[in-house]
């Protein structure tokens, strides 16, 4: 049976009693067919993602990980809404077909949804492709585009504003972002702690709320095998909410790092690979399209700086009580640092 190329066997944690979920599907999504075998998805630091091989097609399944006590960052039942919420008005995403709210099945909450077809870029294949600097600025260009177009989408027609509450929403975002990072602080981090401080006295300019990925990276957009400029489906909407646009645009920011920056940050993103926008040049093109200000751009870069070491500072803590066995996620602890530091002198400099 031929797997999609980027799954591996499951970890004993990861394991998946295949009969208990055959049976569930049969009675409750009997489209699916018959699953014979699982592998999981390579890359990625939060939900498993899995894929569910049948005769002749293959699904995606996605459930928490192992330790995991986050709800709204874990939240399946959540997930299998905004696709199910998305699906009729924007066509990037796959098809959600059925969720489980009990951990009976499989131990824990999942869902099921269709596999589109497209390759993934990453910083560890990315490098190796030999891919032309005019394909990566036109696919820069496509990115912005559509972060754009997911921004324009009417959140009340689409009845999208039922996720959450835009009112106050940047507030409420930085408030809870630093009171998860202490709680699952392991080291004192010195630059940590000053950007936590200084977002809670410089709040931006309220922007009209809109539709938010909340994680909206390269490798969470799916292309077109036969033409990388083009991108065929976004994944991974688990932070997916309503408010501050310009927060989904700061997210974006904090995981586009240049050639000639720290060159640690080249094993987690493939951006300073040439031909790829800047920063300023992602912030001139979101610009222009949609016409918004962006002169408060830096507390929105600084903060998804601090969101992405508070997001890699859970998955350490998880580590060190012993959740995963996952030599990535103990390596974690540099990055901390890192991020803290490179949003600490974003402040100083006033640059992104």
């Amino acid at each position: 049976m031929n797997f999609d190329s980027n799954t591996v066997p499951l970890k004993q944690e990861e394991q998946i009693d295949l009969t208990s979920l055959n049976q569930y599907l049969q009675q409750h999504a009997p489209q699916t067919g018959l699953i014979k075998e699982i592998g999981r998805f390579t890359g990625g630091y939060s939900n498993l993602t899995y894929c569910l091989q049948t005769e002749n097609k293959e699904y995606v399944l996605r459930r928490p990980p192992a330790g995991a006590n986050i709800k709204s960052a874990h939240d399946m039942g959540r997930e299998f809404k905004v696709l199910s919420l998305l699906k009729p008005h924007y066509s990037k995403l796959p098809a959600p077909i059925i969720y489980c709210e009990s951990a009976d099945i499989i131990g824990s909450p999942f869902y099921v949804m269709e596999k589109l077809a497209g390759t993934i870029l990453r910083a560890g294949n990315a490098p190796k492709m030999n891919i032309g600097k005019e394909t990566f600025q036109t696919l820069s260009a496509a990115l912005v585009d559509n972060l754009v177009a997911l921004h324009e989408l009417d959140i009340k027609a689409t009845g999208l504003d039922q996720l959450g509450k835009p009112e106050g929403y940047v507030q409420r975002q930085v408030e809870g972002w630093v009171k998860r990072y202490y709680a699952a602080e392991t080291d004192s981090i010195t630059s940590i702690n000053e950007v936590a401080e200084w977002m809670q006295k410089n709040y931006p300019r309220e922007q009209a709320p809109t539709f938010l990925h909340n994680d909206y990276k390269y490798d969470n957009l799916l292309l077109n095998n036969n033409d990388l400029t083009e991108i065929v489906g976004v994944l991974d909407w688990e932070m997916s909410t309503v408010g501050d646009p310009l927060m989904d645009l700061g997210a974006a920011l904090a995981y586009w790092f240049e050639a000639g920056e720290n060159e640690v940050f080249r094993y987690y993103n493939l951006t300073w690979l040439p031909g790829n926008f800047t920063r300023k040049q992602i912030i001139e093109r979101y610009a222009q399209k949609s016409g918004r200000d962006l002169s408060d751009m830096v507390f929105y870069f600084v903060f998804g700086l601090f969101k992405n070491a508070v997001i890699a500072q859970q998955i350490y803590h998880r580590w060190k009580q012993g959740h995963s066995s996952d030599a990535r996620f103990g390596a974690l602890l540099p990055m901390i640092q890192l991020l803290g530091v490179t949003a600490a002198k974003a402040i100083t400099s006033a640059i992104v």
